[in-house]
């Protein structure tokens, strides 16, 4: 049976290129907007709350943070800290959220903040928030930091580290720059790619970064010295090295297993071909860096990629619309929707794992946001897969051998 079209969880008076989801609160953190074209099209960061309303997850509108001219492209997020990839620079903002202030102080915000409480409710309408319930919150502005140098500067990707003490950006001049947090001290700079840098994945002990490139490379590095360069395809003979390039790289947990790791990368084809070739979906150790599956993932190419909190699912969009959501361990696709966007699907994020997280989940085995060019933030429910408890199991194999063991009695008499 086919999944039911994704709900529409919010709707932006923009562009929408990235979203987060904070791991301790019931808070979705969106963003994009127009850019310094005037168009009209505002830029922004808009924070939503997620509740369970008669039985679905819905999101209000909590505040609108106003970006001026600098749509943001890219956003990664650490505790209550935001470190948003706007044109050739990363700036640096802190939130907060705290509870509604009287009448007589309301409005007050900066001029480039503004306050909103507009739910999207199941049936995809607005409508007006509880006022006793709604919170605030304050974004301050730390600093902004230029981060690609390039005639065409631009930044395409931003990682904090685990522990929050490190970023790493990089973009359209193939540097990769280390920066350390809160300080913003550069730390490490150097050509990473010769060409733009697709993605950073940063590794849990702060030892070894990953580095996706146009250059048909993806490279894992310890300080500036290369440590090994990827290879997919070396198991598959059939394919040129040039035909295909990496578009992602995500480190991942592996359920069950505390202390390993796994590595994720997608492959996309360099050329557009009038039969498109299938992308591929790699699986690769986390610490020696040997792949271990690579499956093709179906022909729609893939823009972005996330992975649950315990790397037990990987979320994917396509430049088409799509999402898939496929299982960690066999790379198998478990849901499918076609063109669920209208567009470019420019991000992804599950829901955390997290107390907060699980309870908006509503019995589901999970949750995934996806936010495209079309300024749509949709849902993607999964279903919990229903099992059988090992002792059931036991039992009922127990009972199919002594049923066929009286059955083989009866119909032989004296067979025992």
């Amino acid at each position: 049976m086919a999944p039911r079209r994704p709900a529409e969880l919010y709707r932006a008076p923009f562009p929408l290129y990235t979203v987060r989801l904070h791991p301790r609160r019931p808070l979705a953190i969106t963003a994009g907007g127009g850019g310094a074209a005037k168009t009209g099209i505002r830029n922004g960061v808009h924070f939503l709350q997620l509740e369970q309303i008669g039985g679905q997850l819905s999101a209000s509108l909590l505040h609108c943070h106003d970006t001026e001219t600098r749509a943001t492209m890219t956003m990664a997020l650490a505790g209550d800290v935001i470190a948003a990839g706007q044109d050739n620079s990363c700036h640096i903002l802190r939130f907060s959220l705290q509870e509604p202030e009287g009448p007589a102080t309301a409005g007050k915000d900066g001029p480039g903040d503004r306050g909103a409480r507009r739910r999207r409710g199941p049936g995809g309408g607005a409508q007006g928030s509880a006022p006793g319930r709604a919170r605030e919150v304050r974004v301050e502005s730390l600093q902004r930091v230029r981060t690609d140098f390039s005639p065409d500067a631009l930044q395409k990707a931003v990682s904090f580290s685990a522990d929050g003490a490190l970023l790493a950006t990089g973009g359209a001049d193939g540097f990769l720059r280390l920066w350390e947090f809160p300080s913003m001290k550069k730390t490490l700079e150097f050509r990473a790619h010769d060409g733009e840098i697709e993605d950073i994945a940063l590794g849990p002990d702060n030892k070894q970064v990953v580095t996706a490139g146009r250059d048909f490379q993806c490279c894992v590095w310890q300080q500036d010295q290369l440590v090994t360069g990827l290879r997919w395809h070396e198991n598959l003979p059939g394919i040129p090295d040039k035909a295909y390039r990496y578009q992602a790289c995500r480190f991942g947990a592996v359920e069950g297993s505390a202390g390993a790791l796994r590595l994720y990368t997608v492959q996309v084809p360099h050329k557009r071909e009038r039969r498109p070739p299938p992308c591929y979906l790699t699986k690769w150790d986390g610490k020696s860096f040997l792949p271990l599956l690579t499956r093709p993932c179906g022909s729609e190419v893939i823009s972005c990629l996330s992975i649950s909190d315990s790397g037990t699912f990987l979320g994917l969009g396509t430049v088409t619309g799509s999402v898939a959501i496929h299982i960690a361990f066999s790379l198998q696709r478990l849901y499918y929707v076609k063109e669920a966007h209208g567009i470019v699907v420019t991000d992804l994020a599950f829901v955390p794992e997290s107390r907060p997280g699980r309870e908006l989940l509503g019995g589901h085995e999970a949750a995934l946001l996806s936010v495209a060019v079309d300024s749509r933030c949709k849902l993607h429910l999964l279903p919990s897969r229903r099992s059988l408890p090992v002792w059931l199991l036991l039992l009922l194999c127990a009972g199919l051998i002594v049923a066929t063991i009286l059955l083989l009695q009866m119909a032989f008499p004296g067979f025992l």
